[in-house]
């Protein structure tokens, strides 16, 4: 394609797939809280019939996850990874800097992820969930072989995320 028909040419097929909590894609842009994140890396779990995602954010150096569910109505939330250090078997209560929290489910997943998250393609993670009395904060353990992996997250609404699709 020339110059002149790349200026005056007909344009290519620009259609962009509308995005919703379980179409993310990495390249997508997340304003969160007043800051803009960039998708790199998804990660969609299945448990038998039930899927939920993990939408890995980042924005200059610091890296959240967006937890998307839907169980009887639309769950999101952000996670930040700690530095807890667990072995198993993991229990049914554990305090996290000051916060008890109570065992609500566990069991194992089926993993495929994209960008970054493409290296955990068909394995299979342990996962246990757990919230605090109140149900205002989350803990969320995966066991990734011998790596354990604890995080810490809140609930927020669906209108605190705003998506910009980064690609088709």
């Amino acid at each position: 394609m020339g110059f002149l028909s790349k200026l005056f040419g007909k344009k290519e097929d620009q259609n962009i797939e509308e995005r919703t909590m379980f179409n993310i894609q990495v390249g997508d842009i997340i304003t969160y809280d007043l800051e803009d994140y960039q998708v790199i890396g998804t990660l969609t779990y299945q448990n038998g019939g039930y899927k939920w995602y993990a939408y890995q954010l980042q924005s200059g150096g610091s890296s959240i996850w967006l937890s998307v569910e839907m169980d009887d109505e639309l769950e999101l939330a952000i996670y930040r990874t700690v530095k807890e250090k667990l072995s198993q078997p993991i229990p049914e209560k554990l305090t996290v800097d000051g916060v008890v929290y109570y065992r609500e489910e566990n069991g194992v997943a089926k993993v495929t992820g994209t960008g970054r998250g493409s290296n955990l393609n068909g394995q299979e993670v342990a996962y246990y969930e757990f919230s605090n009395d109140e149900d205002t904060e989350f803990l969320s353990v995966e066991i990734w072989g011998a790596e354990v992996e604890v995080s810490k997250g809140y609930e927020i609404e669906d209108y605190e995320i705003k998506i910009l699709a980064g690609s088709k």
